[in-house]
């Protein structure tokens, strides 16, 4: 559904279908996958610039499209490594062969909801070494993983096995009232969407410090260019933090 929203085609008929149910409630969803990914690109540019990080794990990464972590990352330094983790087994057959060629860039199988899993993961143990600093990415998918699941916890976890001067960046969708019928169509999904506040979209920072500008709108954070009037409707929070 991503990546219909973003104008790709690796999407089913019945991604599509969802999708354009959800469009219809909530037309501005296209913007909104736009300016995420967008803040994506943006974040890892700093991450892999001013902040000189050589390791990325990006976690439910979801298909592969323009301007992936990999290739924003190592245009800045061709040494980055990066790990991509996803459960979905399309995902990972369209990275694999993608990735085919890029000995510094990898995918594997993996579930957010299994950090440990994730962390000791000899693929993963073997590109990315933790005892230096790593980013982790938790890029629009936080909002898929149920209270229920302890979101808190599995966050909390990855933090905990990440060196010091590593970051974590999370974007999240809002809770929001013009969101709400388009949380609906996400019920028949295999992930339905849990939209929270400010407040508990910040929580998952918590033991960490927030890099300028804090938790914002994603269009509003560190922006290209000038933000206009339709990025102010994108109910998406993102941010950075880092283990001191």
């Amino acid at each position: 559904m991503y990546d219909y929203y973003l104008g790709g085609k690796d999407n089913l008929p019945v991604d599509r279908e969802c999708a354009e149910e959800v469009i219809r409630k909530t037309p501005h969803v296209r913007l909104m996958a736009r300016s995420n990914r967008d803040f994506l690109g943006r974040a890892v540019r700093f991450l892999a610039g001013e902040c000189g990080i050589t390791q990325f794990l990006d976690i439910e990464t979801g298909l592969p499209t323009q301007s992936n972590v990999h290739q924003v990352a190592q245009e800045i330094n061709p040494r980055a490594r990066v790990v991509y983790v996803d459960n979905d087994p399309l995902v990972l057959a369209h990275a694999r062969a993608l990735l085919a060629d890029n000995p510094n860039t990898h995918a594997m199988a993996g579930d957010l909801r299994e950090p440990l899993h994730i962390l000791g993961d000899p693929h993963v143990r073997g590109v990315l070494i933790f005892g230096e600093p790593v980013a982790v990415l938790l890029c629009a998918v936080l909002h898929f993983i149920r209270d229920s699941e302890d979101p808190y916890g599995i966050v909390d976890t990855f933090i905990r096995a990440m060196a010091p001067g590593s970051y974590l960046l999370v974007s999240h969708a809002e809770q929001r009232r013009a969101l709400m019928p388009a949380r609906a169509a996400y019920d028949r999904a295999n992930a339905p969407a849990v939209l929270r506040t400010l407040v508990e979209i910040a929580s998952f920072f918590y033991g960490l410090r927030l890099v300028e500008p804090g938790v914002v709108y994603v269009p509003l954070w560190r922006p290209d260019g000038p933000v206009y009037t339709d990025d102010l409707r994108v109910p998406v929070l993102g941010g950075i933090g880092r283990k001191p």
